[in-house]
């Protein structure tokens, strides 16, 4: 894995940490890791079916 530093309004890390605190998630990283794959799932979905992203 590769690492990246991103910066993210209060608000995100609020609510990543109450995920984290509910065990959703074991950390931060993990939730993030899984956002940001299931936004590229659902854009490759919507890039084979012709829909125009955003």
């Amino acid at each position: 894995m590769k690492l990246i530093t991103i910066y993210l309004p209060e608000p995100y890390i609020k609510a990543l940490d109450k995920l984290v605190d509910e065990r959703y998630y074991p950390h931060r990283a993990e939730a993030i890791r899984a956002a940001i794959r299931d936004l590229i799932n659902l854009e490759l979905r919507r890039k084979s079916h012709g829909e125009a992203s955003r």
